[in-house]
């Protein structure tokens, strides 16, 4: 009986400890997948917009323009991230509470704060430091700067009125910046205006779906929004979205007419696929239904039709055709 006792017990040490090995396996996997989660996938179809600058110039014809610019957006997406890991782990109490965000990786504790805050550290610092090495001195002064400014948003900014619109209006006009400064393009005021009003007419008009959905809700996470009303965020995205259409009507015009080899003025025509998508997306807006723009950009097939109709015409009037 002692030697079959102690047989036992001989088995039964090995199957514990591999257990645990499996255990501990699952559990590195799924902090992993957590922190895949919280850097936001989804969200990274707003990192397309580094090619805007190279496009609206007529430059994105090179192999080494595009190699270039793939690098680019691989390190505004490791950027990105790192802000949104840090985010989720400042906000994990907070979106505790909220019935959407509290199944976030870090609220519902599959990924530890020091893990999420020491991961977004090290994303921010290699996306910086390979922009020096890999672009030039002023990509990585514009990758520092959005660090800078996106952290600032998440400790302090992001409870300012009217700052915290402008912040992340401001994140959306450095990413269609920085392809411009990779490959040393000089930026057109027009696309300034453009895309400046045009990122506030969707950030805008975020702001106001979640204000009219979390009107009745109880234990909402942002604060701020209980200090704007939805009439003034309505005035808002409104007013960016006049901008917007003004900035680009006048940079297709000012383009002149029809260039020698071209049959038909693109340029100019393509303000009607501009406004067309401007009118689409105001749908959702006003119906407050904008709170996930990249849901609204990504399955709304009316728009996708518009923006290929826009990219079509865009793209005769930079090849001339």
């Amino acid at each position: 009986m002692a030697e079959r006792g102690s047989g036992v017990a001989v088995l039964e040490k090995p199957a514990l400890a591999s257990g645990r090995r499996q255990s501990g396996g699952r559990g590195v996997f799924a902090v992993g997948v957590g922190l895949l989660r919280t850097a936001r996938p989804r969200q990274w179809v707003k990192n397309v917009l580094v090619i805007a600058a190279p496009v609206a110039a007529g430059q994105l014809v090179s192999w080494h323009a595009a190699a270039r610019l793939a690098l680019v957006f691989a390190l505004f997406t490791a950027a990105a991230s790192a802000v949104y890991l840090v985010n989720d782990a400042r906000d994990a109490a907070a979106d505790r509470a909220h019935p959407v965000k509290r199944r976030r990786p870090v609220a519902a504790g599959l990924v530890p704060v020091p893990v999420a805050y020491a991961t977004g550290t090290l994303l921010g610092l290699g996306a910086a430091v390979a922009g020096a090495v890999l672009c030039n001195a002023m990509t990585a002064a514009l990758l520092i700067a959005y660090l800078v400014m996106q952290i600032a948003y998440c400790v302090r900014l992001k409870h300012v009125l009217v700052v915290d619109l402008a912040v992340v209006t401001t994140g959306f006009l450095m990413r269609a910046m920085i392809g411009g400064v990779a490959l040393t393009i000089p930026l057109s005021r027009w696309f300034l205006i453009t895309t400046g009003f045009g990122a506030l007419f969707m950030v805008a008009a975020k702001r106001y779906s979640e204000a009219v959905q979390m009107e009745d809700a109880q234990g909402a996470t942002r604060a701020l929004l209980t200090r704007y009303t939805t009439g003034y965020l309505r005035f808002v995205w409104q007013l960016a979205a006049g901008v917007a259409v003004l900035g680009y009507c006048l940079w297709a015009l000012e383009s002149g007419g029809v260039a020698d080899a071209s049959l038909l003025p693109w340029r100019q025509l393509s303000m009607i696929a501009f406004i067309l998508a401007v009118l689409r997306y105001a749908v959702f807006a006003d119906r407050g239904t904008a709170g996930e723009p990249e849901d609204v950009v990504l399955r709304d097939r009316p728009l996708a039709v518009i923006g290929l109709a826009w990219a079509a015409m865009y793209g005769m009037a930079v090849a001339d055709l």
